[in-house]
């Protein structure tokens, strides 16, 4: 099979959160145990730093690699979701895993899938893990999916464990209140494993500091640190994310890596460029201003909104869709009035349909205009726009994909 046939192939065969939504969850961790016995146990073949969280955890995964490149470590790094190509999710220093490899794990282990009917999200932890395993990386920055407790990553023992934040999104798997979300994602602390908590927020926080006492685990909060580099040029939400990164590196000192202040400095200021993250409050183009960025709950929309208001010379117009399973009514009230917005219906069979999404601005009172693609909003709002107005993208993860391949 050819690269795209191999991904199609998995696509269609393997059941995908991102394209089903709570029919392809699994609630356990057999499959994942069962999966990385047959591939020979490659999660204990690196070491690796775990990240769980609501809101920023693939900035602070991605912000933690590129100081350990910086470092001169081979680093592995496994995110999800993927904007456009799936081997975004899999990644050493930086770097795509290679269509090739992609292609030979799927056809050598082809028998696995019969055998233990992995969801999509199982198989690629199994495929990342191998990858990282045979290219002996130095370390992995491991991100979650979903949770923590329950998400398919949590079969690693890590040097450190992260959590970022905590919020109220993917309710249906992780319960309704902030402290079962908590709960959840602090069942990525281990035992003897030092735990960094990047938010201190006093509804959790002795969530954190129970089950750390409980496991022996050394807790930190980032954000009661003193912060130890100074980028004042930096968005105000990000730095939650990087005084995360920079704490939770720190940790790593402490089993002998070799970690500088000038390379946390300089692993923060060329993140992206290290590591191609992409769509996190990322400028497409100026005059007008085209932002894109994936926050999709009311933690993130609260942070991106409020920055968005702040940059805004002109007229604020939002391209914006959603998928079917988040809290619509928790995030319209976050959505500025005085925004004109472009409505729309990402590409997936999980995308809130149009019809549902423009009765929600109805009720609401704001402008509205309605397209079915992502691509016709994004080329009416630049049409309507003068230059200095701005043009923000957003409001699912998938909504930044097709702007992406329409802009490409």
């Amino acid at each position: 099979m050819t690269y795209q046939e191999t991904v199609n192939y998995l696509f269609s065969q393997l059941p995908m959160y991102q394209r089903q939504g709570k029919a392809a969850y699994k609630a356990d961790l057999s499959n994942t145990l069962a999966l990385c016995k047959s591939l020979g146990n490659p999660e204990k073949q690196f070491k690796s730093i775990h990240i769980a969280g609501t809101n920023g955890k693939g900035s602070t995964s991605h912000y933690i690699a590129s100081i350990l490149q910086e470092a001169g470590y081979k680093v592995g790094l496994y995110t999800s979701p993927h904007l456009i190509d799936f081997r975004e999710r899999v990644r050493i220093n930086g770097k795509m895993i290679p269509e090739q490899k992609v292609v030979d794990f799927v056809e050598s282990k082809s028998d696995l899938l019969s055998e233990i009917s992995p969801s999509f999200f199982e198989w690629t932890v199994g495929l990342a893990f191998s990858y990282f395993a045979e290219e002996q990386v130095d370390i992995a920055v491991i991100e979650t999916g979903l949770g923590g407790r329950l998400d398919s990553t949590n079969v690693i023992k890590p040097l450190v464990s992260v959590i970022t934040n905590i919020g109220l999104d993917h309710t249906q798997f992780l319960g309704d209140t902030l402290q079962s979300v908590a709960t959840e994602k602090a069942g990525i602390i281990k035992e003897g494993v030092p735990v960094v908590i990047g938010e201190t927020q006093e509804e959790v926080q002795s969530i954190f500091e129970a089950k750390a006492e409980a496991y022996n685990s050394e807790i930190v909060f980032a954000d009661q640190q003193s912060e130890i580099i100074d980028l004042p040029n930096l968005i105000s939400y990000k730095k939650k994310n990087v005084q995360t990164a920079v704490i939770a590196t720190k940790e790593l000192r402490a089993y002998g890596f070799e970690i500088s202040n000038n390379h946390l400095v300089s692993g923060v200021e060329l993140m992206a460029k290290n590591t191609g993250l992409r769509g996190r409050w990322e400028v497409i183009q100026q005059n007008p201003m085209v932002i894109a960025d994936t926050a999709h709950n009311k933690e993130g929309l609260a942070y991106t909104m409020n920055h968005l208001q702040q940059v805004a010379k002109g007229k604020m117009r939002v391209v914006f869709g959603m998928v079917n399973d988040k809290n619509a009514d928790s995030v319209m009230e976050l959505l500025p009035d005085e925004a004109e917005y472009y409505l729309c219906e990402p590409s997936i069979e999980r995308a809130k349909p149009l019809a549902e999404l423009e009765e929600l601005f109805t009720n609401s009172k704001k402008n509205k205009k309605s397209f079915k693609k992502v691509s016709e909003a994004i080329e009416m709002a630049i049409s309507d726009s003068q230059e200095d107005d701005v043009v923000y993208i957003g409001g699912s993860t998938f909504v930044v994909a097709d702007a992406f391949i329409f802009f490409k």
